[in-house]
């Protein structure tokens, strides 16, 4: 068995981080669980009712990876992070983010600029706890068990085989779509998550069925959560491909930024 953990965190204290865990025990990669925040994750299923936009904290990162492993029945192999994450404090911009803004940037896929104050000591805090429950940073090769950087942008544009980034923010939407009115923005937002989760299905079975679309009125947090549980599936399939070496580290020793090499179905 391989378990993958994604997480779609936050870069401030302030907002909540998308939980996803996946596992392969031989027959293929299986969506377990998605949550819209670390909270709702770390729920006995029992009790679990669906928990829209706690606010966000540090992750304690051993009560994720206990109750990861205690869901998949086996212990974590990968956790896969939307954050930038280095093996010093970050303060600028880094060798990963210049390789990906290279890379992706003519297809409007480049990194945002990470500072001292955002996310600052978040990222600091990730990496170390998750690195005393015996996960450490991999930037130029996987360890037995690693704690990757990912970046949904250009692995959203190689699992769509897009020539440009996807149109899926819902804090965008008015950018996106500006001479729509407002229900056809959401109806377009709506379209481009159906044809990513029908992506994720194809690779990771479970995601339609565990994952399915808000309604049409969904208001605006329900919105947010959903495209934060997205991510989270998204960053749990880059560490799936990590795993089965089809994925390539943009980055050095110190800093790198995992991007999936897919090969169509």
């Amino acid at each position: 068995m391989r378990v993958v953990l994604g997480i779609d965190t936050a870069w401030t204290e302030r907002e909540p981080s998308g939980v996803a865990l996946i596992a392969d025990d031989g027959s293929g990669w299986r969506l377990l669980e998605v949550a819209a925040s670390y909270a709702e994750f770390l729920r006995d299923r029992a009790e679990l009712s669906r928990i829209l936009r706690h606010r966000g904290s540090t992750p304690d990162a051993g009560a994720l990876i206990s109750a990861a492993a205690a869901k998949a029945g086996a212990s974590i192999d990968l956790v896969a992070v939307d954050m930038p994450l280095a093996t010093f404090p970050i303060a600028g911009r880094r060798l990963s983010d210049n390789l990906i803004s290279s890379a992706y940037g003519a297809r409007h896929a480049s990194t945002h600029t990470p500072s001292s104050a955002r996310p600052g000591k978040i990222s600091d805090e990730l990496r170390e706890g998750f690195g005393r429950v015996g996960l450490q940073l991999a930037t130029t090769t996987l360890g037995n068990r690693s704690l990757i950087e990912v970046y949904p942008h250009p692995a959203l544009i190689e699992l769509a085989m897009a020539e440009r980034r996807l149109p899926y923010k819902v804090s965008k939407i008015r950018k996106y779509w500006p001479d729509d009115k407002p229900d056809m923005r959401r109806q377009n937002l709506l379209e481009v998550w159906k044809g990513i989760v029908t992506l994720l299905d194809g690779r990771i079975h479970g995601v339609a069925a565990l994952l399915p679309a808000p309604s049409f009125s969904a208001v605006g947090h329900e919105m947010k959560a959903y495209e934060d549980m997205l991510d989270a599936v998204v960053c749990a399939w880059v560490g799936a491909c990590a795993l089965d070496k089809r994925a390539m580290a943009y980055g050095d020793e110190t800093s790198a930024i995992w991007v999936p090499t897919v090969a169509p179905l």
